[in-house]
């Protein structure tokens, strides 16, 4: 279970620093970089409720043994892409396949763990593997990158898959709802296009503006949504028992997940390309940079459980987001600062603080929610966190777009091609200017650094504020004190 989470977290944060690579092979345009970015995130999201309801009713460890197989072999083609539709294309399949581990492995906590103590560390140890991986990514996507060319990142997959599938085999134990009842197909429908159709939304309107098309859009995955929810009240046996967010703690732990990781992946996906861009770092040494964030996740995580139980969840939750925005503003002020070593203070901060509310939230999910009903509850946790990362990604990233353009003043007598792509993004204006003769290549240089420190500046401020303003709210939905959660009666 840890393996197939670390697989995950490896190949979520592998990428940024992969980006710049990317960007000088396959010649993306902006918004292709952000779909590259996010697109594995969208369809995890879209596709975890009803992958969660799938194992509940054919088996979590059949659906996740499957899962990997396809997650293995859907990696070798996205590591020879040829241009950048097809990459977005395997990320879309991999977000398939990987909607298919996330749910089961969390489920399958519930089943094999039953004692509460001993859950909530296995929960612990669970979220300490996704930090790991999150570090281990970095470390070893920079070695990949410093000697092979950017694909490698996804070949990686494969002999980690292939290590999961030959332990998990004759290791896990199957479980599944022992009285399921049938999918219900137009719920699927439902929530697929109106998790998709909303987070499209958001995120072309953030950064084209209030188009109409777009709107459209958005307001069709709002009325999905609606119907999804008024049909889940009536089904006998639904996809998500929404009766769940009746509970305050159920509420507030999945708020604390999703802004647990919109913090994390927003600023340390664009926090990669500063240093290799600004900074000028290789994709190792960003890699190693970054190291005291995954670390500190890594070790939070661990010490999750006993805090809990001296704290409560509601504070440790809030005190954890609250670390997080506040690292994040701590490092926007200290972008300029020529001294890495300045950074690792406010990066520990984050990488503790989401370290302390992932397993907070994740625990108080699994609590929560009925036995047999475990893979969809956990579909609901890994929703939330696949929804944090895109959101993340996407609104943080459609801001730092923004402001980068309006800051950006470009030298006089670039041609259009080169005008262009400075415009579109960083990752073009850095690849524009050795191209160009001296004089202008360093002020074509100094323009991007200075329009892209300022659109990271802000960025990470307005992240920090979302950060804290969701702390004091998750801090009062969760409990104050570790009582037991009660738990919801199932179906009949």
């Amino acid at each position: 279970m840890c393996l197939a989470i670390f697989l995950v977290a490896v190949d979520g944060t592998v990428l940024s620093l992969a980006t710049p690579s990317i960007v000088e092979d396959l010649h993306p345009t902006a918004t292709q970089v952000l779909w590259i970015g996010d697109i594995y995130s969208f369809v995890l999201a879209g596709l975890l409720v009803t992958m969660g309801n799938v194992g509940d009713r054919f088996g979590r460890k059949k659906l996740l043994l499957i899962g990997g197989t396809l997650f293995a072999i859907i990696s070798i083609p996205a590591a020879f892409a040829p241009n950048a539709e097809i990459l977005i294309l395997m990320r879309a399949l991999l977000g398939v396949a990987g909607a298919t581990l996330m749910p089961s492995t969390l489920a399958l906590m519930r089943s094999t763990f039953h004692d509460p103590k001993e859950r909530t560390f296995a929960v612990g140890v669970w979220s300490a593997m996704g930090a790991a991986g999150a570090a281990a990514g970095p470390l070893v996507g920079g070695i990949l990158l410093e000697n092979f060319w950017w694909g490698s990142v996804f070949l990686l997959n494969v002999p980690i898959m292939a290590l999961v599938l030959l332990i998990g085999y004759p290791a896990l134990r199957e479980s599944r709802d022992p009285n399921p009842g049938p999918l219900d197909p137009l719920s699927v429908l439902l929530s697929l296009v109106g998790i998709l159709g909303l987070i499209f939304a958001v995120k072309e309107m953030a950064t084209r503006g209030l188009e109409p098309e777009y709107l459209v859009v958005g307001t069709l995955g709002a009325l999905a949504i609606g119907w999804f929810i008024r049909r889940q009240r009536t089904l006998e046996y639904p996809l998500i028992d929404v009766r769940l967010f009746s509970n305050w703690p159920f509420t507030g732990a999945v708020l604390g997940m999703i802004l647990s990781v919109f913090g994390l992946a927003g600023s340390l996906f664009f926090f990669s390309q500063y240093l290799q861009f600004v900074k000028g770092l290789s994709p190792l040494q960003a890699g190693l940079f970054e190291l005291p964030a995954t670390m500190a996740a890594l070790v939070a995580a661990l010490v999750a459980g006993r805090l809990m139980r001296s704290f409560g969840r509601g504070p440790l939750t809030g005190i954890g987001l609250l670390m997080i925005g506040g690292g994040m503003a701590a490092v926007a002020l200290l972008l300029d600062n020529p001294h890495f070593l300045v950074f690792a203070v406010p990066l520990m901060m984050i990488g503790a603080g989401d370290g302390v509310a992932l397993t907070v939230a994740s625990d108080t999910i699994l609590t929560v929610a009925p036995k047999d009903r475990a893979g969809a509850a956990s579909a609901v946790s890994e929703t939330g966190y696949e929804l944090g990362t895109a959101l993340g990604i996407a609104l943080l990233g459609s801001i730092l777009t923004a402001v980068y353009q309006a800051q950006l003043r470009l030298p006089p007598g670039l041609d259009a091609a080169v005008t262009t792509a400075a415009i579109e993004s960083p990752g073009g204006a850095y690849e524009a200017a050795p191209k160009l003769p001296d004089p202008v290549a360093a002020e074509l240089t100094e323009a991007a650094h200075q329009a892209f420190s300022a659109a990271m500046t802000l960025t990470t401020l307005v992240g920090a504020a979302i950060l804290v303003v969701g702390a004091f709210v998750a801090w009062y939905l969760l409990p104050g004190k570790v009582d037991p959660v009660v738990e919801l009666a199932p179906r009949p």
